[in-house]
């Protein structure tokens, strides 16, 4: 008799489902898929301020991984492996084009559908504030910020992310905040 340490319908692990999509297992690397390209879009756009171009980082990140996926050697390693790469490409398309972008305000949802009108304005516009202010640090900057205070990673990971050790990750999202808070003061 063959036991299993999943019951029927609990989600397999990260490490086990790069293990099966390694071996050619294409739903299993469907399943990576699902579970991290919304993470992957929300940090592209929020890089790039732009959803098209968003679509085609995170999109062009996946087949990549999928094509190099032997090449990762810890499986344990596959979230952080997608985190850089996002994080790298769109670092290229920022340095690849002029500086521009309008704000998109569609990106940003209201936290509560039902807030009042003249609320709401002012939840847009300290959103679109943020936005601009985002777009006004660094590349690196925002990447360590982004990786940081909205997807939650740790100093160690986010230095793997964008190549630099755990201190200049701190200085560089200690750098972002002051910016930040800098900017955002007539909001509080």
């Amino acid at each position: 008799m063959t036991t299993t340490n999943a019951e029927p319908g609990t989600p397999l692990d990260d490490a086990t489902l790069v293990g099966r999509a390694r071996d050619g297992d294409v739903r299993a690397y469907e399943q990576l898929v699902l579970r991290y390209q919304g993470p992957m879009f929300r940090l592209a756009v929020k890089m790039l301020h732009h959803r098209g171009d968003a679509e085609d980082v995170v999109q062009e990140v996946f087949l990549g991984a999928w094509r190099k996926l032997e090449q990762l050697s810890d499986d344990q390693a596959f979230v952080g492996w997608l985190y850089r790469s996002t994080t790298n490409r769109c670092l290229n398309v920022i340095r690849a084009r002029r500086p521009q972008a309008d704000v998109d305000l569609d990106l940003a949802e209201s936290p509560r559908r039902d807030a009042r009108p003249e609320h709401a304005a002012q939840v847009s516009s300290q959103l679109a504030a943020l936005n601009e202010a985002l777009r006004d640090l660094t590349p690196q900057q925002r990447a360590c910020w982004l990786l940081r205070e909205v997807h939650g990673r740790s100093y160690d990971e986010i230095g793997q992310v964008v190549g630099a050790n755990p201190t200049a990750v701190r200085g560089r999202i200690a750098r972002a905040r002051a910016q930040l808070a800098e900017v955002m003061k007539p909001w509080r």
